[in-house]
């Protein structure tokens, strides 16, 4: 956000103008799609963040100058996310599955299966703490729930992830 003088009668006023939307897109992209396939899994996060971002651009122009533009992003993923999971019961299943190289684009399946076998609400408390970077508060305005209910699924979450998911090919 950048600040900018306009003069006033007299004196001068402080006026916070909000970034360009493709500033936003640029600086929290890899934040949301980061978030969406920790919830969502590889198969519907690509299709999450574009519907995060669409959803974004046109409620941005009601969005307060001072708000918190990356929780306010979680957010709506968080949102595009539930709705995605209540579509895929209605949705038909592929008959042929895809080879694991085309969809990971060398990616830790190993890691990501393990954060997609967590509990929803842990899954969601390390994707949007750890992930998206932000605070318990913001995680329990997403989520529902108070500070110390998300502190307690990701603090749960990650230390399920240290028993099921060994570094380095190390067997616990």
């Amino acid at each position: 956000m950048s600040t900018s003088r306009l003069p006033g009668a007299g004196r001068l006023q402080h006026v916070t103008l909000k970034q360009p939307f493709e500033t936003i897109v640029a600086e929290h992209g890899a934040t949301v799609l980061r978030v969406c396939r920790a919830v969502l899994g590889t198969a519907d996060a690509d299709d999450a963040w574009s519907e995060t971002f669409l959803a974004a651009m046109k409620a941005y122009p009601q969005l307060p100058a001072g708000a918190n533009v990356e929780a306010w992003l979680v957010t709506i993923a968080h949102r595009k996310a539930i709705d995605i999971t209540r579509a895929a019961g209605s949705r038909a299943m592929p008959v042929a599955d895809v080879p694991a190289e085309a969809v990971t684009g060398g990616r830790d399946l190993d890691l990501a299966a393990a954060v997609a076998a967590l509990p929803r609400r842990q899954r969601e408390a390390v994707a949007y703490h750890y992930l998206a970077g932000l605070p318990y508060a913001d995680v329990a305005a997403v989520t529902g729930g108070s500070p110390d209910a998300a502190r307690r699924a990701a603090a749960d979450g990650i230390a399920r992830l240290r028993k099921t998911y060994p570094a380095n090919g190390e067997s616990s």
